[in-house]
């Protein structure tokens, strides 16, 4: 997404799950923990769209 970052969202996470966006960080050499996160996002937004509805 080309957009400007213009809203912060903070949200508690359980340590594994922190762990695991930083493997994933490091493993795509990602710069940021934001940035991993904000890919993180738009990969499950996108295999959620893809995938066929359950109702």
């Amino acid at each position: 997404m080309d957009e400007p970052l213009s809203e912060r969202i903070i949200t508690p996470m359980q340590k594994s799950l922190v762990a695991a966006v930083d493997d994933f960080r490091f493993a795509n050499r990602i710069a940021s923990r934001a940035e991993a996160i904000r890919r993180l996002i738009e990969l499950g937004l996108a295999a959620a769209k893809a995938a066929p509805s359950k109702s």
